[in-house]
């Protein structure tokens, strides 16, 4: 582990995501991912709504956590998220995970229809502590009272109020590729979602060290924190192909070149810059070459990838997921042989630990 770091984690929970699918679809596919043993499901924000499955979730699984990672920050008020949040944590009894992230510039402005902050970390602090404020004062009946610079929140009347629910502690990943974000969530949040645009070197040298530096500078203990991470999986050809596909369009992502340039791939995510801006997209996967994809991806025949994605990530996270949806019915014996190994290699009865 990298330097800073005072403990690894020791276990990992196995999660699953949502397919793009109709809400009518999702009754099913929670029951089968709870059958089948994963720990969460969690629901995107591209196609659909992250939080529309959530009460279908709740209602149709009794152990299963679920959660967004993630919804967009930016997209929503601060008591929209609260309101939200407070009402699927109370349906199912607390097992909600609430997970934001800000997305970038053109997509907030241009599709979100809503204003890009001045300064991202700030507004994004500003919002958690501010839907804090509002469950504070659903929790305890204390008045409203937060006050910064992006949100001045005072008003809240009884027939507004929703009041106490049972599970009043609802955790709050953020979602980052920079060590701003990272710095933020080990500050003000209960868990950061690692970008699938990642590699493991990168999570250990850069994000880890600026989660455990953001949770010193605000005193907080290092078990109250949880790092959650997607993997791209390579099995065979055709998800090699796909997988090439994404590390290329993530890469030509400005924002997202300090990944790159760790490894000294600098060249490549300017050239990659350059295709996407003229929308040469077909081109970008060839930029890819071996190195780099399984820097970024576990590649591995189907029998031996459990055994190589617990190596991968066992002591840098503790909640991993794959870059495939769950659909029930495709691919079973592939995720009951990962849960299984999962469950193998971790020593029985032990708590997953949620420091880092």
């Amino acid at each position: 582990m990298g330097d800073g770091l005072p403990f690894i984690l020791i276990m990992m929970y196995l999660d699953a995501t949502l397919p793009p699918a109709a809400l009518t679809s999702v009754p099913a596919i929670a029951k089968a991912a709870e059958e089948i043993g994963f720990s969460a499901l969690w629901t995107t924000e591209t196609q659909h709504d992250p939080f529309l499955p959530g009460p279908l979730i709740a209602e149709h699984t009794t152990r299963l956590q679920f959660g967004t990672a993630v919804a967009i920050a930016f997209a929503r008020s601060p008591a929209t998220l609260a309101y939200t949040a407070w009402d699927l944590a109370q349906a199912s009894n607390g097992r909600f995970i609430l997970g934001i992230g800000t997305q970038v510039k053109a997509h907030v402005e241009r599709r979100f229809g809503m204003p890009w902050p001045d300064s991202v970390t700030k507004k994004l602090r500003e919002q958690i502590q501010a839907v804090r404020a509002f469950w504070h004062t659903w929790q305890t009946g204390e008045p409203l009272n937060f006050r910064g610079e992006y949100y001045k929140l005072t008003l809240m009347s009884p027939f507004f109020n929703p009041g106490p629910v049972s599970n009043p502690k609802i955790p709050i990943y953020i979602a980052g590729v920079n060590t701003g974000l990272a710095r933020l969530a080990g500050e003000a949040a209960d868990g950061f979602h690692v970008h699938p645009f990642h590699t493991p070197r990168y999570l250990e040298e850069i994000l880890l060290p600026a989660i455990h530096t953001g949770a010193d500078q605000a005193g907080r203990a290092h078990d109250e924190f949880s790092v959650s991470t997607t993997a791209f999986v390579v099995t065979g050809p055709e998800e090699a192909e796909f997988v090439r596909q994404q590390i290329a369009f993530y890469a030509s992502t400005p924002s997202y070149r300090p990944v790159m340039a760790l490894h000294g791939w600098e060249k490549a995510a300017e050239e990659l810059s350059h295709l996407a801006a003229r929308g040469r997209w077909s081109e970008m996967p060839a930029l890819i070459d071996d190195r780099m994809l399984e820097a970024f991806a576990v590649v591995a025949a189907p029998q031996e990838l459990p055994a190589a994605l617990y190596a991968r990530y066992h002591g840098l996270a503790n909640r991993l997921s794959l870059y495939i949806p769950f659909i029930p019915g495709e691919r079973d014996a592939f995720w009951s042989a990962l849960l299984a190994h999962f469950r193998q290699v971790q020593e029985p009865g032990q708590q997953p630990a949620a420091g880092y």
